[in-house]
């Protein structure tokens, strides 16, 4: 499969990167970026350089897409795409709001092609170790979920109009997923407040009461205000506590007093994985790795938390 991806700065060139060095079955042939530096990058990955991303997605030779790029530009991008019939994986979050969402979505069901979303955190040993052992805990009763990072350093960021929204659209975007692909049970409805920390034009820090099937009640907090990072689960069930920090890849279980450290496996680079499951969706020999209903998903829940720290009250999700 050929494939073309827009926008090659710090994390589009990691999936260049690893397209070129670590995943058979897939080329890059081509990638667009405004900056001249385009250039010398197409240079060292022996592909073609575009400017303007226009001109990548109406290359012939191009037969899927990847848009690591702010999520301003997504519509435009898969409108192009879906005129001329090429699968698209969009980086999360997949747009700045959920009526964008859900309009890429519908384009590309209309068009019977293929729509993925890059939530690539379902790949990380903790998660996944998490989601397998969450039956042994019953009925789940409650949990707590962070993700705190560092301030961000990316200029678009702190622009509304390329970012959407600050911290919840671009970290907690993160973990509601991941919340949904552990648990298999849907937000029904959130409290949050959000704050500007640190002098940005976006929140930068999020704190939000959660409630989803079943009753099941959780906190969730997702800040880039202090200079240390953690990505904490834990969960609450009849049969004791699950818990486990995705980016220091702990997994606990705790029964009475009794702590019993479990194996999630050796740190993977979680975009191989992800990238090898695309592959292999493209290739008719396995399922979408992450669907764009589920990226629709999880805009919609990160909006009603903007929503419900507007507002002040429960709000639901639509």
């Amino acid at each position: 499969m050929r494939v073309g991806i827009i926008g090659t700065g710090r994390h589009g060139s990691r999936y260049a990167n690893h397209i070129v060095h670590d995943i058979a079955g897939l080329e890059l042939i081509a990638v667009s970026r405004r900056l001249p530096s385009g250039a010398e990058q197409a240079a060292r990955w022996h592909c073609t350089w575009y400017r303007q991303w226009p001109e990548l997605v109406a290359d012939r030779q191009v037969e899927a897409v990847i848009a690591v790029v702010p999520p301003a530009l997504n519509l435009a991008i898969a409108q192009q795409c879906a005129r001329l019939g090429k699968p698209l994986l969009i980086e999360k979050p997949l747009a700045v709001s959920g009526a964008v969402a859900a309009e890429i979505v519908a384009l590309y069901s209309r068009h019977h092609l293929p729509l993925t979303v890059g939530q690539t955190l379902r790949y990380n040993g903790v998660i996944r170790g998490l989601r397998e052992q969450l039956p042994s805990l019953g009925p789940l009763y409650s949990f707590a979920a962070s993700q705190r990072l560092e301030p961000s350093t990316i200029a678009w960021h702190e622009d509304p109009e390329q970012a959407g929204a600050g911290v919840s659209f671009h970290t907690a975007v993160h973990v509601f997923d991941a919340l949904r692909f552990m648990t298999g049970l849907e937000v029904r409805r959130v409290t949050a407040l959000c704050r500007q920390r640190s002098g940005t034009a976006l929140e930068d820090l999020l704190a939000v009461l959660v409630e989803m099937d079943g009753g099941v009640v959780g906190t969730l907090d997702c800040s880039k205000v202090g200079h240390a990072r953690s990505g904490r689960f834990e969960f609450v069930g009849r049969e004791g506590q699950l818990q486990g920090d995705q980016i220091f890849n702990t997994l606990e279980r705790i029964r009475a007093t009794e702590v019993t450290r479990l194996d999630p496996g050796e740190p993977v680079r979680t975009l191989v994985p992800f990238l090898q499951d695309w592959r292999d969706f493209l290739a008719g020999r396995a399922a979408n790795p992450v669907p764009g209903a589920d990226g629709l998903a999880a805009v919609r829940i990160c909006e009603a938390c903007l929503e419900s720290s507007r507002s002040g009250q429960w709000t639901a999700i639509g």
